[in-house]
């Protein structure tokens, strides 16, 4: 997110702002890495979507290690005035006394939305997209990285300069330092603990403070680390890395905080700052591959509806929705945010069938594809639906390196005996760029798949050599079968609300754990861990989620029937995960 440097900008209205359809010309402009929808002109949306391309060129020459490109595509959309950025950005911002913003960026499973304000003015033009970009480049360690670093690094690259064959990185920012020295600076450990939901991160004054304070902070680590030969940024990113709270890893890694806060308000009244220059060739943008349309309103409007629900604004979002439905029934895109929003209010059936008519309109969007066969298997679906394979198959084409389609699709060929098959989709997923947890979950479910066979095979084995081995093939047999009951969940329904403990899980895709609440423990147990219905309220898991590794000491709100086996509560139904 970034703050908006000039208050000449009003606010128009409060939180009525309306979202619905305009009479502007929207166009679309497409790169090898970008897409940039917006209701100015071309030549703006060119000069976005190349600033974007060279901003990747850079972090990819910076870190050539790391992975540059998201496993999610990234839309930017690139407001032309004021107006146009209040309809869609989050309402909380549109209040009276909150920060201004000129940028806002939001990490998605299906897409990375950047919203811009194409108006905003500031020295460097750029600003906006260059910080924008840098959080979509740290979006998957935001469950580790306090909000301060996040925001400091966001800042400190904002101010990136391509100049020739040399950029120019760091460059001191004048109204930020001027604005520190008229005020006081936050004490240190209070700022290493601002969380998203603090004023510091919202409100105008207090937020000021914050994100110059932030850049101050950044900038003179990064130079001092970089004059003295010390990595004390890095040590601070392994311990936090290592769950180590922000104060404790701060402490750490810097030492005396007094005597860092002394030293970063010494070096806020410094007179000089120094800023990095990377000499290398400058990136090379290919502009005439760059692919230009002309949209619909619709497909405007179901882009905005999507960015509206992904902020929050989601009756907003539906009325959009409702508009672009009456008008184009056909509009694949409004089906699949129709179908987001039932899952997140928790209607399932509902979400279902609006993915379902998203595939029926040959959807291009991975999740719809994902979505659509995980609720079916949840709510029932016949292991031996082909749609439900054939959907999993379509959303590893569009998105390859999207690891719970993976997953999904082997779990439900396990449970129909297809080990072979399995095996191959697993070791497919290990072809792909994928993050460490989700290679550890592809091997631990490889090796699950061969200790299977393995145990088959021998007993196979045993069996035709001796008839007398004819009791291991009988033990291996009860061994393998179900401890629980596969019965449909049609019992009394209940709640249990607490924190999953004592998970376990065993062949074939059986599951059981206990949920222990403040006033009673309860166990449940389910038949199929791929078809477990599970969601997450007020975040979003990182990664894809193991339900036999990824569910142990997470708080929950877990729904059962009760079942014939009375050894147990009952079988889950569906599991909503909170923080």
């Amino acid at each position: 997110m970034l703050k908006q440097a000039l208050l000449f900008v009003t606010l128009v209205g409060s939180l009525g702002v309306s979202a619905h359809a305009s009479s502007d010309q929207w166009i679309e402009v497409r790169s090898s890495h970008f897409t940039v929808v917006t209701n100015s002109n071309e030549k703006q949306a060119r000069l976005v979507i190349g600033q974007f391309e060279r901003m990747r060129w850079m972090f990819q020459t910076l870190f050539p290690k790391a992975d540059v490109d998201p496993a999610a595509p990234i839309v930017v959309v690139g407001a032309k005035n004021g107006k146009t950025f209040q309809a869609m950005e989050p309402a909380a911002y549109l209040a009276k006394g909150q920060i201004q913003l000129a940028g806002y960026f939001m990490n998605g499973q299906d897409k990375n939305y950047v919203l811009l304000r194409l108006d905003a003015e500031q020295e460097h033009p750029f600003a906006t997209v260059y910080h924008e970009y840098t959080h979509l480049q740290f979006a998957n360690d935001h469950d580790w990285m306090p909000l301060w670093l996040n925001e400091g690094l966001a800042e400190f690259m904002q101010n990136t300069e391509f100049r020739n064959k040399d950029v120019f990185l760091g460059e001191a920012s004048v109204d930020d330092l001027l604005y520190l020295r008229q005020n006081r600076i936050i004490p240190l450990q209070v700022l290493f603990t601002v969380d998203s939901k603090s004023p510091y991160y919202h409100e105008e004054q207090k937020g000021s403070i914050f994100y110059a304070e932030s850049w101050a902070l950044t900038h003179f680590l990064f130079v001092t680390d970089k004059q003295k030969g010390t990595d004390r940024v890095g040590d601070y990113m392994r311990a936090l890395v290592r769950r180590q709270d922000p104060v404790t890893a701060a402490q750490t890694a810097f030492g005396d905080l007094r005597v860092l806060q002394k030293q970063l308000e010494e070096y806020i009244g410094a007179s000089s700052y120094k800023q990095f220059v990377l000499s290398s060739a400058a990136a090379i943008v290919d502009e005439s591959a760059f692919k230009v349309r002309a949209l619909t309103q619709n497909e405007a409007d179901a882009v905005r509806a999507d960015l509206l629900a992904g902020v929050g604004r989601k009756q907003e979002a539906k009325d959009l929705l409702d508009a672009i439905l009456k008008a184009d029934p056909n509009n694949a895109q409004a089906h699949e945010t129709m179908g987001s929003l039932e899952l997140r209010d928790g209607d399932r059936d509902a979400a279902r069938k609006w993915y379902e008519e998203a595939v029926k309109l040959n959807s291009q969007n991975f999740l719809t594809y994902y979505f659509f066969a995980s609720l079916s298997l949840s709510q029932g679906g016949t292991d031996g639906n082909k749609d439900i394979e054939q959907s999993l198959h379509t959303s590893i084409q569009l998105n390859p390196r999207f690891f719970p389609s993976y997953e999904t699709l082997a779990s439900l060929l396990m449970s129909q005996e297809k080990f072979r098959e399995a095996k191959t989709v697993l070791e497919d997923s290990l072809k792909v760029k994928l993050k460490p947890s989700e290679v550890a979950v592809a091997k631990q479910r490889l090796n699950s798949i061969q200790q299977i066979q393995d145990a088959r095979t021998e007993a196979a084995s045993a069996q035709a050599r001796q008839p007398e081995m004819n009791a291991i093939s009988t033990v291996v047999d009860v061994v393998s079968q179900p401890k629980h009951p596969v019965e449909s969940p049609n019992g009394p329904k209940h709640w249990a609300e607490g924190v999953i403990h004592n998970v376990q899980c065993s062949y074939p895709a059986e599951i059981e754990f206990q949920i222990e609440g403040t006033s009673k423990t309860v166990t449940v147990y389910g038949s199929n861990y791929s078809k477990l219905d599970v969601t997450a309220i007020g975040f979003t898991p990182t990664g894809s989620l193991n339900p036999c590794e990824g569910l142990q000491g997470m708080k929950a709100r877990v729904r059962y029937a009760e079942s014939s086996d009375k050894t147990v509560a009952g079988q889950v139904i569906a599991i909503e995960l909170r923080k």
